[in-house]
Order: C-alpha cells, then structure tokens, then sequence
C-alpha cells in the first residue's frame, strides 16, 4: 500500500463530478490535491470550500503552456505531482456521416490529446516521484456507442495509450492504468433517463464518489497493477438483464 500522506495529486477535470469526488477523496487520505479545470469560478469555489490542502488552476489540457503552469504551481505550492489524474474529458453526440470533422476533432483533441500531453509534460515530475497516473477512459474505451463515434475514439486510444506509457514509464517505476466508469451521475449524464441503466447487473446510475475510490484504490493499493484496466459500471459491459 502506499500512503498518500503529503503526496501531491493533480486531477484535471477536478471542479465538479467525478474530478470534484476524487479530489474529495484525495484529501481524506492525507494528500495535498490541485485542482485543474476551465470552469474558473466553480474550481476556484471548491478550493476555498476545501481550504489549505487544494489549490486551483486553470488548465486547457490541450495547452502545453497550460500545463507548464499547472506542474509549476503544484511544485511550488505542495511538491513535484505523484498522482496524475487525466479526468477531464467532452462528449459530443453525432453519427459518423453527421457529426462535424471540427466537433469529432475537439472531442479527440481535449478526451486524448489532452491525456498525452499531460503525461508528456509531467514524465520529469513522475519519473522523481515514482508516480502513478489514472487516466479516465470509460465503459465506451470497451465497446461502442451508436451516435459517439468521437467519444468512442477517443476513449478506446487512452485505452491503448495507457498500455504504452505503462511499458514506457516501467523502468522509473512509474504505474499507469486507466480506469471505465459506466452511466454515472454527473452534470455529463444530466437528463439521461433511468431506463438506459434497467437492464443492467446493478441497475441504477453510479455516483462519483464510487469512481473516486477505484481511482484512489489504484494509486494507493493496486501497487502491482500497471497498463490494468479498472471497470466501474454496475455491470454493464457484462450484457444485459433482459430475457429475450
């Protein structure tokens, strides 16, 4: 197990849903956590509301500079990042003879890109803390989606670039996981209706905080998993309930 007391964690996408739950999580085990999103004043209010152990930064994840920034202001506030996590993400509906080339490379440039380019920028920091990366993919990184041809994209790529950054990181014993959250009760899911989850194992929406400890779980017990993919989803990628 590692004690995550003190350590610094970055999470991108922190200011609400999932991001806001791992923060939260973070510092019940003792970690100093940073912030990261676009939504200034919604990231800027949860690090006041959370006090001395957070700090808040703005961060385009497809920014190098951006994240040039972030890094810094995490060492100079906490330490060099030991937890990287690559939460935020877009969704974009459209098939793939509609949706937009513009609005399928967004969806790719912030859900990939984005993930890349962190880890691109934090391998100094990684490499001096033996760290661990999480990075955010989803039950669409395992299957596809009808009318998500982006989000699907880009979620089965982080998948992929999780296992080589995983091999490329192994010899500064540095782990890298991705972990698949299902139908998950977030601003992201807002308006989905109930019966998308009926036919489900455990048939309900997940809630943030239940990704949250998967993302913890890995960063502090999962020491001998690496490239390991974690699935949250009450069951969905399993198959349905639903008897023909």
């Amino acid at each position: 197990m590692r004690d995550l007391t003190g350590s610094t964690v970055l999470v991108t996408g922190g200011a609400r849903g999932i991001g806001a739950a791992t923060v939260r999580a973070f510092l019940g085990k003792g970690a100093f956590v940073v912030i990261a999103d676009v939504l200034d004043d919604v990231g800027t209010a949860l690090a006041d509301e959370l006090g001395e152990r957070t700090a808040y930064v703005h961060l385009d994840v497809t920014e190098i500079r951006d994240w040039t920034t972030a890094l810094e202001v995490a060492e100079r506030r906490f330490g060099a990042v030991a937890v990287l996590v690559n939460n935020a993400g877009i969704v974009e509906f459209g098939s793939v003879d509609e949706q937009t080339p513009k609005a399928f490379r967004h969806v790719i440039d912030v859900n990939l890109y984005g993930p890349w380019l962190g880890m691109h920028a934090a391998a100094p920091m990684l490499r001096r803390t033996e760290g661990v990366v999480v990075n955010v993919s989803s039950t669409a990184g395992l299957m596809g989606y009808a009318g998500l041809g982006a989000y699907v994209a880009s979620k089965w790529g982080l998948r992929g670039l999780t296992k080589t950054a995983a091999l490329d990181f192994a010899g500064n014993s540095v782990r890298v996981c991705s972990v698949h959250p299902g139908p998950i009760a977030t601003p992201m899911t807002a308006g989905f209706e109930d019966s998308m989850v009926a036919d489900q194992p455990i048939p309900r929406f997940g809630h943030p905080d239940e990704v949250a400890a998967m993302i913890v779980f890995i960063a502090a017990d999962a020491t001998f998993s690496t490239g390991s993919e974690f699935v949250v989803d009450g069951g969905a990628v399993v198959g349905s309930m639903l008897t023909a």
